[in-house]
């Protein structure tokens, strides 16, 4: 919305202007739009658009839960192929709880990102296995699974193959929430295919006021990119910018292992608490190496946390945008990992009791160890 209430659309991409989120369709900065007002014969897109013009990359935007529905439910009557986007360090926050219903009948390639995080001991047929089974369970009937990096292009060659394959001259539909790096992959997809590049330098951007990016194949039909959903429940929903870059790994998750006697708490940084009630546990910890691993008695904990929350236990820096911590409680009947979405894990040993405390909002569930 303009200043005199002028509502105005980004020619590129149909999103309506704004001004105040950048993580937002429709963003443009203040003196952008400036420019724009005094004078109207100049092309007005968004900062998204008008990146993917002038330099061939498309940025993340994000939109919640009803606007993607109705992003999906638009999708649903059309002819085309789903390319759902996860991600491995964080599978279960950024899966999409009945994405089949939404979709319809259209076939569903599942492709797991940041394969570059695990760590290389990681047996990849194995994993592939877990990632097919966990789709069976949210009630994706994947054609296909595939683990790629974004970041080193690790596997990319055998996506573009297998989207080929499937789609079968039909548009391809790619979706997935925020922080999958769905758009970091679709600007690799960009950069290693020059036709695809020559057309997107000369070409409109069709789409919708949801903001959906319409990238041309060379048979007329395209690639579209759509939005990332916010899921709630992960934590970085909670972390600013800083935060959120101290608690996402970049570099293969190096595991730290604990040997615990009587009683003993971790806490990762301040996001997170297990206390081991078992005499005698032995766990392994993956999450960001930049993150704090302390560990102390569990009976000194909660005055520990009280004392040194935003100090030593950082992030978070500042402890009142953070929701108080709840607790649950889980037992383990084999190896098994207890994922806290957005942060990572912890594998503990068969019968293992833990008390697990995150901030309020953010889930945490357990499953059978994936290393």
């Amino acid at each position: 919305m303009t200043e005199n209430d002028e509502v105005l659309y980004c020619i590129g991409c149909g999103a309506q202007i704004q001004t105040e989120d950048k993580d937002k369709p429709g963003f443009v900065q203040q003196s952008t739009l400036n420019k724009y007002l005094e004078d109207d014969s100049k092309e007005l897109l968004c900062k998204r658009c008008f990146r993917l013009r002038n330099y061939n990359e498309i940025t993340d935007v994000n939109i919640d839960d009803d606007e993607f529905l109705k992003l999906l439910d638009s999708i649903s009557s059309k002819k085309g192929l789903i390319v759902n986007v996860v991600d491995i360090f964080d599978y279960e926050g950024s899966v999409i709880p009945g994405l089949q219903r939404f979709v319809g009948d259209k076939n569903i390639l599942v492709v797991g990102n940041k394969l570059d995080l695990l760590p290389r001991s990681v047996n990849q047929n194995k994993l592939l296995n877990w990632l097919q089974q966990k789709s069976k369970e949210n009630g994706i009937k994947s054609i296909g699974q595939l683990m790629v990096s974004a970041q080193t292009g690790a596997n990319v060659d055998k996506l573009m193959q297998m989207i080929e394959k499937y789609r079968d001259g039909q548009d391809v539909y790619v979706v997935g929430t925020t922080n999958t790096g769905k758009s970091t992959l679709i600007n690799k997809i960009i950069s290693e295919n020059s036709d695809v590049k020559d057309l997107i330098t000369t070409s409109r951007f069709p789409g919708t006021t949801l903001d959906r990016i319409d990238i041309p194949l060379d048979d007329g039909h395209f690639l579209i990119d759509t939005p990332g959903i916010i899921h709630k429940y992960q934590l970085a929903h909670y972390l600013n910018e800083r935060e959120l870059k101290a608690v996402t790994p970049k570099k293969p998750l190096r595991p730290a292992t604990f040997q615990l006697r009587d009683g003993q708490t971790i806490f990762v940084a301040g996001l997170a608490r297990f206390d081991f009630l078992d005499e005698k546990s032995n766990v392994v910890f993956y999450v960001n190496q930049g993150l704090v691993l302390h560990r102390t008695k569990t009976e000194n904990a909660d005055q520990f946390y009280e004392k040194h929350i935003g100090e030593i236990l950082n992030p978070p820096e500042d402890i009142s945008t953070l929701p108080e911590l709840k607790k649950e409680e889980f037992t383990s009947h084999s190896r098994s990992d207890i994922v806290i979405y957005g942060l990572g894990w912890v594998t503990i040993p068969a019968n293992c009791k833990v008390r697990v405390f995150v901030p309020k909002g953010v889930s945490v569930s357990i499953r059978d160890a994936i290393i």
